[in-house]
């Protein structure tokens, strides 16, 4: 994507009331998203092709890794509820740095109850428990940035 058509999408988005933007092409993708007023790139087209190939020898030394860590989670799965992100963010098990967590292995949680919070676009979304029971386990660390849908807590 040359620099005018990005520059005409930073326009669009300025002017309008759309406040996030995404668009994947051949080349790459970008995201612009406008915070305070003002639209900013948050990911650049590019910089994608060059970065993919320099992690391809990568993942070919971690796939050996992956499949014995894959069952454990695809075992406890199906045997308990997950509780999924409903945003892209940051995931934080307690409300500040040296607080208690909202939840630990093994806590009793009631549908509503907080679990965790999520800070996306500098506001912090406390993210509730859709349904009562035990957690059995905390899928993310702490600072750990989540995407949408993917599984944070499993609760049985």
């Amino acid at each position: 994507m040359d620099l005018r058509k990005l520059k005409t999408l930073i326009d669009l988005v300025s002017e309008s009331n759309v406040s996030e933007l995404e668009i994947t092409e051949a080349e790459g993708k970008v995201r612009i998203v406008k915070g305070g007023g003002v639209p900013m790139v948050v990911q650049a087209p590019m910089v994608m092709p060059a970065a993919a190939a320099a992690v391809v020898p990568a993942p070919v030394v971690e796939a050996a890794a992956a499949p014995a860590a894959a069952p454990v989670s695809s075992e406890t799965e199906p045997t308990g509820h997950a509780v999924k992100s409903p945003m892209v963010g940051t995931f934080y098990r307690a409300a500040s740095p040296g607080a208690k967590p909202f939840v630990e292995i093994g806590s009793q949680v009631k549908e509503g109850q907080t679990i965790c919070i999520i800070e996306a676009m500098k506001i912090l979304n406390e993210i509730e428990a859709d349904k009562s029971g035990t957690v059995t386990q905390v899928l993310c660390e702490n600072g750990q940035a989540v995407e949408y849908g993917q599984p944070m807590l499993i609760i049985e």
